[in-house]
């Protein structure tokens, strides 16, 4: 009797595994406990069988309610989010007293609730149970039957099957995560930290002019034909925030990332992505910038990739802190403005596309790898394309020049872009006026600089530097009342300036 209910057990599992493609969740032997999922889209069909008996109802309803509280415990290897449990007995005796009211479907009070079938197989109601568990699951429910010699080495054949099929996919997701050895990682972050310091000792990694002269991302550079700085300025950092963020980051996201694709397709992955992510920058935002950001997200793009491939191991692992992080950070991209999201954002989309392209180790898919191939070169021409584009009819790109062209006392070199600038729309004619009148004035060209900034105050008359500097060329020709005029305005908008309240001193001391 009891090899028969061992047989009956046993030969189920087998069953759904081999023909209705489930999955071995656990395995418990010694108390021969068998606990089977199978997922179609967002549901999970949990089968728990155990060879097990009671004597009264409430020790079964006591083992009901340890089963929903497994199951629970479970969640993060059971993948639907609306799991019906399936909670099969085998025994040689249902219990004496009144308990089939047990039997009828359960579900608990919550939301998205876990609901529960009681299945209780005797060798009174084997058959009928069965059918019953395999009806409610939509499948076929015709189990062969043995003689009693040929159970004994069913089981075993069974158990060493089921056994073998748990270990299988356990060895199959060790080998997801574990294909190589994080040497790359390692590497870059070398790398990343001996650039850093090279550019502290050159003259500060917060130096505007120090981090364009070593290769930062500086758009009027590179569309004079600079497009090395995309792939330079992914090791160079501002600042040892950034530089520490950033590391820590490659530690555990490359890491994860090598480990998974191996170290040439990790190499592939890390460079495609920041390629991606320099060139959306730079297609997107004027400022000049420095950062491994937009190879990082690319690595969030692997594991998006990994999570598409592999959607299930990718949940019962890592998939919810991958996407809750990568949330955070998308949001913090958005809300901080000296975040590069556009970089961010690049980098993300380009990682997923590598990922696609150089696939995993040991797959092939020709056709995806082809077609990613083919988008990635299109978002890249499409990025780059725009990006001139965009920066060549904008203000603030021509801005962004000017104040490299000062720093270099380039004065008509600035007049030039200045000149070039205004002509563009925008909103930014006041600066470019503003900065051309300087120039002018460093230029010894005062008719001039006076013309820009009358106009620049009639554009925007709250800019107390182009006030102060009227001031000046009012007075250096001798105009006093005008240059009292411009230096009164100048004290109403910023009346702490020391340089503004000496000159108005100055002016008001001197008779008319």
């Amino acid at each position: 009797m009891y090899l028969d209910e061992q047989f009956s057990m046993y030969q189920l599992a087998h069953h759904l595994v081999t023909k209705h493609q489930f999955e071995v969740l656990y395995i418990n032997n010694k108390e021969e406990e068998i606990w089977l999922e199978q997922n179609v889209k967002r549901n999970s069909n949990v089968i728990r069988l155990i060879h097990k008996g009671f004597d009264w109802k409430n020790h079964l309803r006591n083992d009901i309610a340890i089963t929903f509280q497994r199951c629970k415990a479970l969640s993060k290897v059971i993948t639907g989010k609306f799991i019906t449990i399936h909670n099969v007995y085998f025994s040689s005796h249902p219990p004496v007293d009144d308990w089939e009211f047990l039997k009828k479907p359960m579900q608990l009070k919550e939301k998205n609730a876990t609901k529960m079938n009681v299945y209780y197989i005797t060798n009174e109601n084997t058959q009928e149970e069965k059918s019953r568990l395999l009806s409610s699951l939509e499948m076929d429910s015709t189990l062969e039957g043995k003689s009693s010699e040929e159970k004994e080495t069913a089981v075993l054949i069974y158990k060493k099957a089921l056994e073998d099929a748990l270990f299988a996919k356990k060895k199959e997701v060790d080998n997801l995560f574990f294909y190589g050895k994080p040497f790359l990682t390692y590497l870059l972050l070398a790398i990343n930290i001996i650039l850093f310091i090279w550019l502290e000792v050159r003259g500060g990694s917060e130096d505007i002019h120090n981090l364009i002269a070593s290769g930062a991302k500086y758009n009027p550079a590179i569309i004079e034909g600079e497009w090395w700085r995309i792939i330079s300025s992914m090791f160079l950092h501002i600042g040892v925030l950034h530089l520490m963020m950033n590391m820590l980051a490659v530690y555990y996201l490359g890491s994860t990332v090598e480990r998974i694709y191996g170290s040439a397709r990790f190499l592939f992955i890390y460079f495609l992505a920041g390629i991606g992510g320099g060139l959306a920058s730079f297609a997107f935002s004027y400022n000049i910038s420095a950062g491994a950001s937009g190879a990082l997200f690319g690595l969030f793009g692997a594991l998006l990739f990994f999570g598409v491939i592999y959607k299930k191991v990718f949940f019962q692992t890592m998939g919810r802190g991958v996407l809750i992080i990568l949330a955070i950070n998308i949001v913090f991209g958005f809300l901080v403005p000296q975040v590069d999201y556009s970089a961010h954002l690049g980098g993300l989309a380009a990682g997923f596309i590598a990922s696609a392209i150089i696939h995993f180790p040991h797959k092939k898919k020709i056709a995806l790898q082809l077609s990613a191939l083919v988008i990635y070169f299109l978002l890249l021409s499409g990025l780059v394309a725009f990006g001139i584009q965009h920066n060549e009819t904008s203000q603030e790109y021509y801005l962004m020049q000017i104040d490299e062209l000062l720093q270099r006392e380039k004065y008509q070199e600035v007049v030039e872009v200045a000149t070039e600038g205004l002509a563009k729309e925008g909103e930014l004619e006041a600066n470019l006026l503003f900065q051309r009148s300087y120039a002018y004035i460093q230029l010894d060209r005062s008719e001039e600089a006076e013309k820009d900034l009358e106009q620049t105050i009639e554009i925007d008359n709250s800019l107390s530097e182009a006030h102060y500097n009227l001031a000046v060329l009012y007075a250096n020709k001798g105009d006093l009342t005008k240059a009292r005029e411009a230096i009164e305005r100048a004290s109403q908008l910023k009346p702490k300036d020391e340089n503004i309240k000496s000159l108005y001193d100055q002016l008001m001391e001197q008779s008319p």
